[in-house]
């Protein structure tokens, strides 16, 4: 399997969160796909994840806009996988770089009502990312080169709240920067589980963009705390005193972790008496205090 294998994973499990919440919430909704190269394998895959909710559809308007290279075989391929699907979806083809997305998500009536964008390949220009952020709500799935932390961009698009990995392949392939801006706490959280509950024999493992020593972590549904515990001592030491409720925050957006792996971690920490809390004792709740504890808390982690 690849980095290719991984991604497309990964799309299915986020449409399969973000799809019905669109429905319920709209009566319209956009789903926008657009690649770099010509390659829309992930394309057929998630028009496959909207024939299965067809049931659901009725009364409801879904638009699907596919740009991607190929020219005239683009339709070709991408008729395959519409042809399964219910008259309430329209599948718009648009041969083309990703550049030309806000001109199909204006044209196709995309803002103000729920909008999944996909990015893949590329350096998107501010304003296709804004134009992602024109959903309400709005949620991006942006891959491009790693090593080019795209959270300032996304944040600066609209999107308060960003979490980025770096998907690397054991075989020595390129490594490729999955991003995801949302506005939802349960779009953020379906992605974090998404991440760690794909493939683990996929050849591919995580590294975190903002870990200065680029650890790379195995996929697997109870991931390896111990980078999780040094990242959040460093936040303590930088920042002071935080709650549980911050800290959680702090790794679904700050790290790859889930918000429930900080929860972990924080037990392991309070644990070897790396951090204290307030008050003392107690359920671990969200406004619990944590704080480094004084003296040697490196070594603890």
């Amino acid at each position: 399997m690849s980095t290719d294998a991984v991604l497309r994973e990964l799309l299915v499990r986020q449409l399969d969160h973000w799809l019905p919440g669109a429905l319920h919430r709209s009566r319209r909704a956009t789903l926008a796909l657009a690649y770099a190269g010509g390659d829309v394998g992930d394309a057929e895959a998630a028009l496959g994840v909207v024939a299965e909710f067809a049931d659901r559809l009725r009364g409801r308007r879904l638009t699907v806009l596919v740009l991607a290279g190929g020219g005239a075989e683009l339709p070709a391929r991408v008729g395959a996988a519409e042809a399964a699907l219910p008259a309430d979806v329209a599948v718009h083809v648009v041969p083309g770089h990703p550049d030309r997305l806000p001109v199909a998500l204006k044209a196709a009536g995309a803002a103000g009502a729920p909008l999944l964008t996909v990015v893949d390949g590329g350096d998107p220009e501010p304003a296709v990312l804004a134009a992602a952020a024109s959903g309400r709500p709005a949620e991006l799935l942006l891959v491009t080169t790693a090593g080019r932390p795209v959270r300032p961009a996304l944040t600066a698009a609209g999107f308060p709240l960003v979490t980025e990995v770096e998907l690397v392949p054991d075989d020595g392939g390129p490594a490729r920067l999955l991003a995801y801006g949302t506005g939802s706490d349960k779009g953020l959280e379906a992605l974090k589980d998404a991440l760690w509950a794909v493939d683990e024999y996929a050849g591919v493992r995580y590294r975190d963009p903002a870990d200065p020593a680029g650890r790379l972590l195995a996929i697997t549904l109870d991931p390896e705390p111990g980078p999780l515990r040094r990242e959040l001592l460093a936040e303590l030491t930088r920042s002071g005193p935080r709650t549980v409720t911050e800290l959680r925050r702090f790794a679904a957006t700050s790290t790859v972790y889930r918000s429930a792996d900080a929860s972990r971690a924080l037990t392991s920490l309070l644990a070897s008496g790396a951090v204290a809390r307030d008050p003392e004792h107690g359920r671990l709740g969200g406004d619990v205090v944590i704080s480094v504890a004084g003296g040697g808390a490196g070594s603890s982690a």
